[in-house]
């Protein structure tokens, strides 16, 4: 027996929960942990790759436009087509989505980290070289702290945009919680469809979730009120670097 959330015109239910608890822990635990893989990797590797290159072109400011046109034209590309591309080259391994899903978030990340860089108030950086900070020590302990909002809510876009661009993998076999959606398509089968799409967005919203909640972390001087909260700012980055 099962419960019936809703009937389709064929008579078939919208949610079959005896399916869902003889699948939980084999086909839809292994579709998350896949899509939470191919979801988060190349977060991080856009990551790590962006926030020197942002860094990069913050300071040398001629070589933004080309970096942000290259990134600008990759994300433009259909993701179903790079995938198929790269097939050819990595064959149905996660290889073939983690490439793509690394190159849309750099087109995010790099845009991200300049403008937050570029937040940055002069005199604050002329403050902080008065106070004997060297480039790097400055970039590190006074410009990077100050950007955290404006790179977070970047990667907070990215996170979001990734865990749903994953699902298009399934059209190649490697989609996480979208091999789900192929599967209740192909047996016309809405069960697998709206536990995809509820895991999903559950998936996206705790994610979103966690990474806001590390930017208050990072960033005690946000949770202030009051007009005085950017000058707080300021003299909070400046002193805990002079300290260190």
């Amino acid at each position: 027996m099962y419960t019936v959330l809703a009937i389709g015109d064929d008579g078939e239910p919208l949610i079959r929960w005896d399916w869902i608890s003889r699948n939980w822990d084999d086909d839809i635990m292994e579709a998350l942990k896949e899509h939470l893989i191919l979801s988060f990797t190349p977060i991080l590797l856009g990551f790590l790759i962006a926030l020197p290159l942002g860094i990069a072109c913050a300071r040398w400011r001629r070589f933004y436009p080309p970096v942000l046109a290259v990134t600008s034209v990759l994300y433009a590309l259909p993701a179903i087509a790079l995938f198929v591309v790269l097939v050819a080259f990595t064959g149905l391994t996660y290889t073939t989505v983690i490439i793509p899903l690394t190159l849309y978030t750099l087109s995010v990340l790099v845009p991200s980290v300049v403008d937050g860089l570029g937040s940055v108030p002069d005199h604050v950086r002329k403050s902080a070289t008065a106070m004997g900070f060297g480039e790097t020590r400055r970039m590190v302990q006074v410009e990077l702290p100050i950007a955290i909002p404006v790179v977070m809510a970047g990667l907070r876009v990215a996170t979001v945009s990734n865990i749903s661009l994953v699902s298009v993998g399934a059209m190649i076999g490697i989609g996480g919680l979208g091999e789900l959606f192929t599967d209740g398509l192909r047996r016309d089968f809405p069960t697998p469809l709206v536990v995809g799409i509820v895991l999903i967005i559950a998936l996206a919203f705790v994610s979103d979730l966690v990474l806001l909640l590390i930017q208050r972390l990072l960033t005690p001087w946000e949770r202030g009120r009051g007009g005085g909260r950017r000058v707080r700012q300021e003299k909070e980055v400046l002193a805990g670097g002079g300290a260190a």
